[in-house]
């Protein structure tokens, strides 16, 4: 079984589930979870996790997200994109001036309604269930954070728009109130997901991509290893005396871990004498002493506290 992340370029017409799915049967493995749904007509940025990465699902779904979008203004649809049923339609007037006044006004953190059509649940049941079935209930506004909005193009009735923002916004109710703002009306016409945290459009791999490397056995080398995930950490390894409570998430005396110092490219390990953490970060990552990787671990008094496991059984070099 593979552990890691892998970043797909989700192909239009796939659900998140969709892309899961595919890939189950391309890598021949069941432990395989997305780090947050991206819209069918979506593309883009969808980082996977599998084996044991998979408790990096919701730490990677807490990310911010970066999109571009194409906003259709005059038409209203009951989904806030094209997919959607039209349900009003409006002349457009407004000037570019106007356009990216009105979109500009939502930078910062705002209050967002999310739209019917979404997987988000009211009493149990899924809102775009609900839809579906012609019944529309009352939501409750939800804080979403925009750190950047620019309009980068303007064709009338079309515009497009480039937006990082925190997790659980909704681009195509952006779009949506965008144009409520405007008084024309506005829904999405397309949208590109560009980035999850640290992760581009350039480190994406469309599934034909990953179907051919595994068929050529060369899957894993397109697997982020789950510790490039922390290299924001320093990094220490225990001596051999304490691999074995290491691997099972037990405490670790102080004194049987040696500091590696944060952003070390060489892996050289630095021991040092006393509190492991003076003056680092107060996680970091564990590896045993052959430099397969363990955890995250933290200080706790003269000893080292588990905080995540990861270890796999493996033996694997170390890569700081």
């Amino acid at each position: 079984m593979t552990d890691g992340v892998l970043i797909v370029n989700k192909p239009a017409g796939f659900t998140s589930h969709d892309v899961v799915a595919k890939l189950r049967g391309i890598l021949h493995q069941r432990k395989i979870g997305h780090t947050g749904t991206l819209d069918p007509d979506a593309t883009g940025v969808l980082p996977v996790c599998l084996g044991k990465a998979t408790k990096l699902c919701s730490f990677l779904t807490d990310e911010t997200k970066s999109y571009e979008a194409v906003v259709l203004l005059g038409t209203e649809t009951d989904t806030q994109d094209v997919s959607g049923h039209v349900t009003a339609q409006r002349p457009v007037c407004c000037s570019e001036e106007e356009i990216r006044t009105a979109t500009l006004g939502f930078l910062g953190p705002q209050m967002q309604i999310p739209p019917m059509y979404s997987a988000l649940k009211k009493d149990g049941k899924k809102l775009y269930e609900l839809a579906r079935a012609g019944i529309e209930v009352e939501r409750e506004p939800r804080p979403v954070t925009f750190y950047d909005i620019a309009v980068t193009d303007v064709e009338l009735p079309r515009f497009r728009i480039r937006v990082t923002c925190s997790r659980g916004t909704y681009i195509r109710t952006l779009c949506h109130d965008i144009g409520q703002r405007l008084g024309c009306g506005a829904c999405m016409e397309s949208l590109v997901r560009t980035r999850v945290g640290r992760f581009s459009l350039e480190d994406a791999r469309s599934l034909e991509e990953i179907s051919e490397a595994a068929e050529a056995g060369k899957a894993e080398e397109l697997v982020i290893p789950v510790d490039a995930m922390f290299r924001h950490l320093p990094g220490v390894m225990t001596a051999e005396d304490a691999d074995a409570a290491a691997h099972n998430g037990n405490f670790i005396p102080e004194e049987l871990v040696s500091v590696t110092a944060p952003g070390d490219a060489s892996g050289e390990s630095e021991t040092l004498s006393g509190t492991p953490a003076a003056g680092r970060a107060e996680e970091a990552r564990l590896y045993d002493s052959s430099g397969a990787f363990v955890g995250i671990f933290r200080p706790d008094g003269k000893r080292w506290k588990p905080v995540q496991m990861f270890w796999t059984g493996g033996i694997k070099n170390r890569e700081n």
